[in-house]
């Protein structure tokens, strides 16, 4: 019977800020970001001694569903690579952030942080160091997150990095709408920190309506492929707030539901073919078995 080792690494939601991890924004005004791991992991198991073939790996949602499935990967084989018994999640995290960079895909740190560390973040990017921020949401609020966000797939892949290339490229030539909405999104992580900590719902709602505005702002093709399912609930009241996950342009979405509103917004996301995954927050970042 062949050994085998085996890392594991959990996908994320980003709530807030992301885009602004993204150099080179980080050293230009510093980027912000919230986000917290959910109970799906990229599995990554190799023979012991073959170091030197690729792991097996294994998915537990589509590529390019905008949850950091690439990230969690570079996460998992990080720590496969490790000689250290239990290795720092930290030390992991910028080594998968490395190996990802090199792969030629366009990316900031904050996926490879929030595989790396599990559970919910705050995260400063200043330059190319991260400041972790003490964060912790109010126990209301996680359950009111749970009972009412649908993390939903479009059933449409995309390349984040040819979205990231699209908007580094205009932030690149000065335009000002770009500019502008990175720091709209940026302001929006703090109203997010807050009204979780707080319980102040209408933080929430507020912060990822703010982050919309900016997401038009830097590029309006992000938000297309989910206008025409989504928008609709919005008009009727039965989504309160949204937003893309990831680089967006497809893949899935966050979608906080009113009270009222959760089974009419799981019926129409049935009703358009979308997938609707079903989700816990995870508390554990990387794990390696050997």
């Amino acid at each position: 019977m062949v050994d085998i080792v085996k890392a594991s690494a959990p996908l994320r939601v980003d709530l807030a800020g992301g885009w602004t991890d993204v150099a080179p924004f980080p050293s230009d005004f510093g980027g912000e970001v919230v986000n917290f791991a959910i109970n799906k992991r990229v599995v990554a198991t190799r023979d012991v001694g073959s170091t030197d073939s690729p792991p097996e790996l294994d998915f537990p949602v589509p590529r390019g569903s905008g949850l950091g499935t690439s990230s969690a990967m570079h996460v998992a084989i990080s720590a496969l690579s490790s000689t250290k018994e239990n290795p720092e999640p930290r030390i992991i995290a910028e080594e998968a952030y490395k190996m990802e960079y090199r792969s030629g895909n366009l990316c900031g740190r904050q996926d490879q942080w929030a595989s790396a560390l599990g559970g919910f973040n705050h995260l400063l990017f200043l330059g190319g160091s991260v400041e972790e921020m003490p964060f912790e949401p109010a126990k209301s609020a996680k359950n009111w997150l749970k009972k009412h966000l649908i993390i939903s797939f479009s059933g449409i892949s995309r390349n984040s990095g040819e979205m990231q290339r699209s908007v580094w490229d205009s932030y690149s030539r000065g335009e000002s709408r770009t500019i502008e909405g990175l720091h709209i999104i940026r302001g929006a992580v703090k109203t997010m920190a807050n009204g979780l900590q707080q319980d102040r719902r209408d933080m929430v709602v507020t912060s990822l309506g703010e982050i919309c505005k900016g997401v038009d702002l830097i590029n309006p093709e992000i938000h297309s492929p989910f206008r025409s399912i989504i928008y609709p609930l919005v008009e009727n009241g039965s989504v309160a707030a949204w937003k893309a996950l990831g680089a967006g342009g497809g893949g899935c979405s966050a979608i906080l539901c009113s009270p009222s509103g959760l089974e009419t917004a799981n019926e129409a996301l049935r009703n358009a073919g979308w997938g609707i995954l079903d989700w816990d927050f995870e508390d554990e970042g990387v794990i390696l078995e050997r």
